[in-house]
């Protein structure tokens, strides 16, 4: 059966129709969550992480399930949690660049007015 979204078969029922889309519905859902860290003070980077790894061990548990559509949604819900916990870890390996930096441009700019003899 063709879609009118895109000319690629798609498997009919609903497994079909969740397998078709899981990639965009995970990218959505981590982008979400990362929003939602980021502005919320409850939800802590390591609450995301600690999903992340719960997410990869319930995936690990039932990707040999019988039901497709339980696959798919197990599959969504690890994808995206992964894909969360890695927005987390660039903010953070980003927010210490950050600092890093600031940290190079001050140590530069005093050696600058030190070593400077008019």
């Amino acid at each position: 059966m063709l879609t009118e979204q895109s000319s690629q078969a798609v498997e009919p029922g609903r497994d079909g129709w969740l397998r078709h889309r899981r990639k965009r519905f995970a990218l959505w859902i981590a982008a979400g969550e990362g929003i939602i860290v980021a502005v919320s003070p409850d939800l802590t980077k390591w609450t995301v992480v600690a999903l992340a790894a719960l997410a990869a061990l319930v995936w690990m548990l039932g990707r040999n399930s019988n039901s497709g559509v339980l696959r798919s949604i197990l599959w969504i819900f690890a994808v995206s949690e992964l894909l969360a916990a890695l927005l987390v870890l660039f903010a953070v390996f980003f927010k210490w660049l950050v600092i890093l930096g600031l940290i190079a441009f001050a140590v530069i700019g005093l050696a600058i007015l030190y070593f400077d003899r008019r």
